[in-house]
């Protein structure tokens, strides 16, 4: 497996894997394709990661999706600590993310800020 920046050319591979779990990953607005780490393995795209950087202060780590038949081989492991590099090679100050999947994240040091117990957020109307 190998990890590497993603370029245009990925996006629809990018695209296709997010849309195997639209019940967890909001697809109305990705990242740009240059903010996409991908894994890859004989050619083939199993998992991506994206590192949206908002300031020098605050990044997101978002869109996270690794394969079906690709997961708990620690892909999104991989994945995360790349766009951690990534953030730490850009002098962003904090990393923040929105996920379901807690316990992996929190593997890699992410936790409640300023031991807040709920992250809150209003949609609103298009």
């Amino acid at each position: 497996m190998k990890i590497r920046q993603a370029g245009a050319e990925d996006f629809s591979s990018i695209k296709a894997l997010i849309g195997q779990y639209p019940e967890v990953l909001v697809q109305d607005h990705l990242p740009e394709p240059h903010e996409f780490f991908v894994a890859e393995e004989g050619g083939t795209i199993i998992g991506c990661c994206a590192l949206e950087v908002y300031s020098q202060r605050l990044a997101e780590v978002r869109s996270l999706a690794v394969a079906k038949e690709h997961q708990g081989k620690g892909i999104g492991t991989a994945l995360i600590e790349r766009c951690l590099e990534e953030a730490k090679a850009r002098g962003v100050y904090e990393v923040l993310t929105i996920t379901s999947a807690l316990p992996l994240f929190e593997k890699h040091g992410f936790g409640t800020f300023k031991g807040e117990k709920y992250a809150l957020i209003k949609v609103l109307g298009k």
